[in-house]
């Protein structure tokens, strides 16, 4: 019954509404997947509502399948207080190859939104991902408390959300590296939005990441970002990548590019993964994990994350 999943709702709301209140949190998950008949991810970005479907075989025709959904939205809609013009739909299903990549919408609708007193650009309508990550909410913090005096490399940074982070923390050379353009461009326009424009310390490479390390500059970096995809063909890439399959090589390629007793942040979404710490050619690994997954996510493996340190 959608009763069910209004109630839900509506505990969920009075707990997590006042908590990122207290937190002065703006963005965050206010439904999780909580009951398994109602395989949803409701997300808030201020008075914006995200809502993403997770493909399941619930036995409904099409009419039935309309009629319910219809009905979780106007939950959503009267519990959060949001209008229709502010809830966004998707459907999300398991991505493989290409299709991860691909538009959703042909009319863009995104915002700026707030975290931790930093500015972030979200689209709301065209991609899977609105290109901010809201699990890493600590991760980022944790980057920003670190960087101060350091340079901080950023691989497969997607939108540039923990270079921002990195430099608000202090760092005197950001590096964001990503294969595609629309996300640098991204990127370096969260980064000018919160001040950070200076063309010699935040720098932008468009490079297939697996062929770039570890670059030319070797013993270079005091904190490296590592937030690879669980899989990837893309097509600007030359080599197929499994995350499972390739962490190991990835991983101490990258270190190669970071300097004795420097720090890599390595993560990633695999629900499965394992990581070979044997393999790793690491003074250190820490299982960060635990501490790193914030309290609006019922999902406790949305993402893994190592502390690794030379």
């Amino acid at each position: 019954m959608v009763a069910d999943f209004t109630n839900r709702l509506r505990k969920n709301h009075k707990h997590l509404s006042k908590w990122a209140k207290r937190q002065q949190i703006g963005c965050y998950r206010l439904y999780d997947l909580d009951i398994p008949s109602f395989p949803l991810c409701v997300d808030i970005y201020h008075d914006h509502v995200h809502v993403a479907e997770y493909k399941a075989k619930h036995g409904m025709d099409e009419a039935e399948h309309a009629e319910w959904l219809g009905e979780c939205l106007q939950a959503i809609l009267e519990v959060t207080g949001t209008t229709a013009d502010r809830i966004f739909l998707k459907l999300r299903e398991r991505q493989k190859g290409l299709k991860q990549y691909e538009r959703f919408s042909q009319e863009s609708y995104g915002c700026w939104v707030e975290e931790s007193g930093l500015k972030f650009w979200v689209n709301l309508t065209d991609y899977l991902d609105t290109g901010l990550f809201l699990d890493h909410r600590i991760t980022r913090q944790m980057v920003r408390a670190a960087s101060a005096g350091k340079r901080v490399l950023n691989l497969f940074a997607y939108t540039g959300s923990f270079s921002v982070y990195a430099a608000a923390g202090g760092a005197t050379r950001v590096d964001t590296v990503d294969m595609s353009q629309t996300y640098l461009s991204w990127a370096e326009k969260n980064m000018r939005e919160n001040g950070f424009s200076d063309e010699k310390s935040y720098q932008y490479f468009r490079q297939d990441i697996l062929q770039w390390l570890p670059g030319p500059l070797k013993d270079y970096y005091d904190i490296i970002v590592l937030d690879p995809p669980t899989f990837s063909n893309s097509k600007k890439m030359r080599d197929f990548l499994d995350i499972q399959l390739d962490h190991v090589h990835l991983i101490n390629r990258a270190l190669q590019a970071l300097k004795p007793g420097g720090t890599m942040y390595f993560s990633n979404n695999f629900r499965g993964f394992q990581l070979d710490k044997e393999a790793i050619r690491a003074e250190n690994i820490k299982d960060i994990t635990a501490v790193t997954i914030p309290e609006d996510y019922r999902n406790k493996g949305i993402h893994h994350c190592f502390l690794i340190t030379k």
